[in-house]
């Protein structure tokens, strides 16, 4: 359904950021992209949504397709009518709006019938945010306000939704937390793309994976394969399969071994 294909990403005329990259992403898939501090992350997540120039970055090759249609020649604006969302990292929230003003903006390129029906399960998934609609999003705690992002996103309906860092700052029990609510999203039928640093709570949401490595694509695979891989054990699992999925998951393919040691 998503698909991202051979693209390099430059910030002004010096800083490449990414380079031929490429991967996809199928209907009603989780895929998570790991990587550690400058890999490319963020950066990736900017070039599908068309949100590179706010940060004066540029996609110097390469493309990105949504159901055949080309993303990387749209404006962001366009690019969220066709139904795929960003939350940005950060839990940057409106925080001067209430809470029910927050969700108002983000369905304001839904159509009615379908804003109805999100609000209704942004309500489901978070209870709070139904409890606190009148509240300024400012005064409402840390995992509060990654909640209310998140809501905020899924009012339009989105058949994609990207994930920057979705647990960053929180306490170990709201990380887990987030972990299921990417599931139940997962679950209601739309498709997923999480940067995470919290490689062991991605990987056991996640069908897919790929890790990135100074702005190229290092692996990709299934995130059984990559849970099993020693590299990906050592380098951000603590050197140990942890709990993401079993220890005698599948190998990981060869190609996907010489590409990171290549």
């Amino acid at each position: 359904m998503l698909k991202i294909e051979n693209v390099s990403v430059r910030y002004g005329r010096a800083v490449q950021a990414l380079h031929d990259v490429s991967f996809d992403v199928a209907d009603g898939e989780v895929v998570a992209v790991l990587g550690s501090n400058g890999a490319g992350k963020s950066t990736l997540l900017r070039a599908i949504s068309a949100t590179l120039a706010l940060h004066r970055g540029t996609v110097t090759s390469g493309s990105v397709t949504l159901d055949g249609t080309r993303l990387d020649t749209l404006d962001p604006a366009a690019i969220v009518r066709r139904r795929l969302m960003q939350v940005p990292e950060g839990r940057q929230v409106f925080g001067r709006m209430t809470v029910e003003e927050n969700l108002r903006v983000g369905g304001l390129a839904a159509e009615p019938k379908r804003r109805a029906a999100a609000k209704a399960r942004v309500h489901e998934l978070f209870p709070v945010l139904a409890d606190r609609s009148a509240q300024p999003a400012g005064l409402l705690s840390g995992g509060e306000q990654q909640m209310l992002a998140i809501g905020r996103a899924l009012m339009c309906d989105p058949v994609v939704l990207l994930l920057d860092e979705p647990s960053l700052g929180l306490a170990p029990q709201l990380i887990q937390r987030i972990g299921r609510i990417v599931t139940e999203i997962n679950a209601g039928g739309t498709a997923v793309v999480l940067v995470e640093q919290n490689a062991s709570m991605a990987l056991q949401v996640s069908h897919r994976a790929v890790v990135l490595e100074v702005g190229r694509l290092a692996l990709a695979g299934s995130s059984a394969e990559l849970a099993a891989s020693e590299d990906v054990q050592r380098l951000y699992l603590g050197g140990h399969a942890d709990d993401a999925h079993e220890t005698d998951a599948p190998a990981r393919p060869r190609r996907i071994l010489s590409a990171w040691k290549g």
